[in-house]
Parts: structure tokens; C-alpha cells; sequence
């Protein structure tokens, strides 16, 4: 069994345990469900290069454990004080370390858009994402089939959820072309493998449609990477790892954004 089917064999048992123990009803109760959906699309577009989306991540299957001493409040504050766009915070628990709390933590203290990056399978967990915080959800083209992801990516948007599809090789941007996505997400790092090469951003530019913010994910470590990538038509840039394995990830991602923004037009 490759490690994305036994993901979604695992996100699938803790969904339906989830649907159990709290009802989509509950979950329209809480506070958070209609709150204003803040755009991480108008963000990214008028940020230009430095367009960070900081992500808080605790831990890989790839990695093991990144940096699990440090709370989400202050790792998103930094990352906000830092000059991220916006951020990402994992909420899958068995795999990554995350949970829904951390989200909703880290919707309390910023008011930057933020992506629920978690294994989106069924529409109930949209339902979560509204309810505890996020502005954008993750739908990724490896794990769901063509029509199950226009279904899930309409019924975001019927919670004026943005849509982040995912993909990492041409023949996903072929098969999942009906999604109504807000922004794609080109994943440098292959799920099955665990393999990481920037070269996959860099060939899938030409393929990638226009008139929707390109983001980069994985891999990213030296602002020359992003410089080049956004010169292929990237805007958004995905990162976690590279600032999270530091002893101050705030400190980290103000210096790479500073590093960014210093740069020769």
C-alpha cells in the first residue's frame, strides 16, 4: 500500500468517527462559520515577489519530527509580524502533529488568510474548515478523482471557501481540469516518494493555466529559488520545513521575505 492510500484509508475512518461525535449542525453553531472569508488570492496578487504563504507544521512522514516545542500562536504571530501573505497550518493529526485546535488557535491571532492543509476528502471536512478558521482549502489532484473534486471544490465555494488544487505532473493538470480552483499549487515534492526537485515547478510553468495565482510548495530554501521561479510566472511560495526546523521560525521566514524584498528589481 503506497503511504497516500494508507493516508486516505486512515483520514476517511477519522472523518466518519468526526461526522459521529459532531454533526455538521453543531459545527454551523460555532462563532467562527460565518465570519468573513478573508481572500489569500487578493493577497498574493498585491503583494508581488515576497509573497510567502508561511505554513506551521510540527512534523513529516518524510521528516519525522520538525520542531514540536513551540506553540501555533507564536509561530503565526511571528510569521505575521514577519511579512508572510498568508499561512498554512496542518491539521491532520496522525500523519503531521496537527489538529482543528491549531487552526482555530491560529485564526484568534492574525488576521492574514489562512489555508486549512490537511487530506480533504469528503465535504464535510469544508465544513470543519469554516468552522474553525480557514480561508482556503487544500484539494489535492493525487488523492481525489476528477469528480469528486469538482464536487468538493463547488461546495467550498458555497461556503466562500477558496480552492488550493494541488498537483505534481501534467497528467493531474489533464485529468482535474474542471475543478474550479481559485489557485494551483504545484507540489515540488512527489507523495509517494517523497523525492524533491524544483524542477517540477519549473516544467509544469508551461502547462499551468493562466488568470489564477501559481504556488510553489516544498523545496524552497534560498530566496534565488523563489526569484527564479517567480520569473516562470509563480506567485505565491509555499514554505514550512525551511523555517520551521530553525530555533526561531519567525525570525527565520523576516529574514528570507528581507532577503526577498532587498533584491534588484
Amino acid at each position: 500500500m503506497t503511504i497516500l492510500k494508507k493516508i486516505a484509508e486512515a483520514k476517511r475512518q477519522e472523518v466518519d468517527v468526526r461526522k459521529r461525535l459532531t454533526p455538521v449542525s453543531q459545527l454551523r453553531d460555532q462563532g467562527g462559520f460565518y465570519r468573513p472569508v478573508i481572500s489569500m488570492v487578493k493577497a498574493i496578487e498585491t503583494r508581488g515577489e515576497a509573497a510567502v504563504i508561511a505554513e506551521f507544521k510540527r512534523k513529516s512522514p518524510s521528516k519525522g519530527v520538525i520542531n514540536d516545542q513551540l506553540a501555533v500562536e507564536e509561530v503565526v504571530q511571528g510569521y505575521s509580524h514577519a511579512g508572510a501573505v498568508g499561512l498554512s497550518v496542518l491539521t491532520d493529526e496522525q500523519f503531521f502533529g496537527g489538529s482543528l485546535d491549531d487552526l482555530a488557535r491560529a485564526r484568534r491571532v492574525t488576521p492574514l488568510p489562512l489555508l486549512r492543509k490537511d487530506f480533504i476528502l469528503d465535504e464535510y471536512q469544508l465544513a470543519e474548515a469554516r468552522a474553525y478558521g480557514a480561508d482556503v482549502v487544500l484539494i489535492i489532484a493525487a488523492m481525489v478523482r476528477p469528480a469528486d473534486a469538482v464536487t468538493l471544490a463547488l461546495q467550498a465555494r458555497q461556503l466562500n471557501l477558496e480552492v488550493l488544487m494541488e498537483v505534481h505532473h501534467e497528467r493531474e493538470l489533464e485529468s482535474h481540469y474542471q475543478v474550479p480552483f481559485d489557485l494551483i499549487g504545484v507540489n515540488n515534492r512527489d507523495l509517494n516518494s517523497f523525492a524533491v526537485s524544483l524542477e517540477v515547478s519549473e516544467r509544469l510553468a508551461a502547462s499551468l493555466p493562466a488568470g489564477r495565482p501559481w504556488i510553489s510548495e516544498s523545496g524552497l530554501s534560498n530566496p534565488q529559488d523563489v526569484a527564479k521561479l517567480y520569473a516562470s510566472g509563480y506567485r505565491g511560495f509555499l514554505m514550512g520545513e525551511s523555517f520551521m526546523k530553525a530555533p526561531d521560525p519567525a525570525a527565520a521566514a523576516r529574514l528570507f521575505i528581507q532577503q526577498l524584498e532587498s533584491r534588484p528589481a
